[in-house]
């Protein structure tokens, strides 16, 4: 995984962004959002996100 691959473009979040919420305890998508804000404008890159998480807990 790339960390500073931009996942979601309108606030600049990167994947590395995401991780870190996910290793701060963060377990859904909600929780993920509510932390970095991602998804909140257009909501193109849920779906992305939503995957992500998965990988990231099922590979914790």
């Amino acid at each position: 995984m790339d960390a500073d691959e931009i996942i979601c473009s309108c606030l600049d979040i990167t994947k590395g962004m995401i991780r870190d919420a996910v290793n701060s305890g963060a377990r859904s998508f909600s929780e993920v959002q509510e932390m970095t804000q991602v998804g909140t404008v257009c909501g193109a890159c849920i779906e992305d996100v939503e995957n992500l998480i998965d990988e990231l807990i099922a590979s914790a």
